[in-house]
């Protein structure tokens, strides 16, 4: 059954249930069956509902025995991040806060009483629209803050490539999913670079669209100026075909733009010859493991068959990138974390003597230990007398950054760089050290503060460590199709 879904990519799957040459709900089946083998160990989904699942597919196979046209994702399963509202679903974004009792059941390790949104989020209505099919919802850290999905208030997510070994965060879940064969596809989110560094430790495709390009309308809010909503696949064409289908204004999301969605899969096959390639020296500086640079150099040697010219740049702003956004995303979470209060949904503490009481009571049970470092952090920056000297100062700098993204795009069309400086390090290794965490976005995050379009692409395996390392594309503003082309490009270069 397994072998129906293993080593196909989203375009086929989609293309075969199209064809009729196989069924959406034998896809489904096929889907759930890997499921059942390796979640268990890896952790990557945190509910399965195979039901619901078997229904959609058989609505899928159902629609083509009447002759209806098929959507561009007919039968292909694709993972959601749990910090997507789902209305048949449970939502926690892997937080106790978001469950009644926040408890789980030591047998299934997924919460007890979760929280059930009312609606979908929008991009998870556009892939019903398609007719993909919904078998999960992906682990993730807590609230997306973290990069090593450790932060799970309910069970660590495991690296495919090696169990001992985190397949990043805070979208390590999707990444495991996709990387493991259980899904051709996931959704996820990236605030700093929370689908490119998974899908660089895993070595699955990831790509954070431009700020606005995707809507935001259901997803549970981290850091509202850089969140974005993002797509895992096995492939750059099947990220494109996902991609294509989830962009697009929504009229929920004041932040979405009114701008025209293009054929994004036809990219994947175009020429690149004569594409300038920026290089910047910044991302190639000490603390960069000789691993990862070899293989992404090589990959950007190797592109230079295909006429694609690189040049070395400059972004010289890139070093105080990680404050700027440490201080930006903090003092977001603080301000969008108040809605959970104990009083609408999700956990109430017992007993409380007034509101006060029961907004902390129910805060310190319901939030994790990183949650909680964020929001003072959060919360200090934009406190009286340190405002100007902290959250001010960040927003400069993330102007210079803005800047110097600008000044390399007029000399080159697309910037490649390192996803992360080291491959998927130990589970555990970093949990007590959270700077070392936080400079895992070193060279993701960046690309979030300027709200350009980036995606990681698997570019080889570590000469010592045999683990995948991806390298990261950056284009201007809604130049993702740009992205697509170099992408397949870097597939084409590899593979041979």
């Amino acid at each position: 059954m397994t072998e129906l879904l293993r080593g196909r990519s989203v375009a086929e799957i989609a293309d075969a249930v199209i064809a009729g040459d196989v069924s959406a709900e034998a896809i489904t089946k096929a889907a759930l069956a890997q499921i059942d083998a390796h979640n268990p160990h890896l952790g990557a989904f945190l509910t399965v509902a195979p039901e619901l699942a078997l229904e959609q597919a058989r609505g899928v196979d159902d629609k083509r025995a009447r002759g209806q046209p098929l959507g561009a994702l007919a039968g292909v399963p694709v993972g959601l991040k749990d910090s997507l509202c789902t209305k048949d679903q449970p939502t926690t974004a892997a937080s106790r806060i978001l469950t009644a009792g926040g408890i789980t059941d030591p047998h299934s390790q997924t919460p007890v009483r979760p929280y059930q949104p009312p609606y979908d989020a929008q991009v998870v209505e556009l892939l019903r629209r398609a007719d993909a099919v919904l078998p999960g919802k992906c682990n993730m850290d807590e609230l997306s803050m973290g990069s090593s999905t450790e932060n799970s208030a309910f069970r660590v997510a495991r690296n495919p490539a090696d169990p001992n070994r985190t397949p990043g965060g805070s979208s390590g879940g999707s990444a495991a999913a996709v990387a493991s064969g259980m899904t051709p596809a996931a959704l996820g989110s990236d605030t700093g670079g929370s689908v490119r560094q998974p899908a660089s430790f895993t070595g699955t495709v990831g790509i954070k669209p431009s700020f606005g390009r995707v809507s935001r309308s259901g997803l549970i809010a981290f850091a509202s100026s850089l969140d974005q909503v993002g797509a895992f696949a096995t492939d750059v064409a099947g990220a494109a075909r996902i991609l294509e289908v989830i962009a697009g204004h929504d009229r929920k999301d004041a932040t979405s733009l009114p701008a025209p969605v293009p054929r994004y899969p036809q990219a994947c096959g175009r020429p690149v010859t004569g594409l300038r390639l920026g290089v910047p020296e910044e991302y190639f500086a000490d603390g960069l493991h000789p691993e990862v640079e070899q293989q992404v150099r090589t990959a950007i040697a190797d592109l230079g068959r295909l006429g694609v010219t690189a040049t070395a740049i400059r972004l010289p702003h890139t070093g105080a990138a990680v404050a700027a956004y440490v201080v930006l995303a903090t003092a977001e979470c603080s301000s969008n974390l108040g809605r959970f209060d104990g009083v609408r949904y999700g956990l109430r503490s017992p007993g409380p003597d007034d509101i006060h009481e029961l907004y902390g009571r129910t805060r310190c049970a319901g939030f994790g230990t990183e949650v909680k470092r964020r929001i003072m952090l959060g919360t200090y920056v934009l406190s009286a007398g340190y405002y100007e000297a902290y959250y001010r100062r960040a927003q400069r700098v993330r102007t210079l950054i803005i800047r110097d993204f600008a000044d390399a795009f007029a000399q080159v069309d697309v910037i490649a760089t390192p996803v992360s400086p080291t491959v998927a390090f130990e589970l555990g290794s970093r949990t007590q050290d959270p700077l070392a965490m936080y400079l895992a976005d070193v060279y993701t995050a960046p690309a979030s503060l300027a709200g350009l379009p980036a995606m990681s692409v698997p570019c080889g395996l570590g000469r010592d460590s045999g683990l995948p390392v991806g390298i990261q594309l950056t284009a201007p503003v809604l130049e993702e199709e740009r992205l697509l082309s170099l992408g397949a490009a870097v597939e084409q270069v590899v593979r041979n």
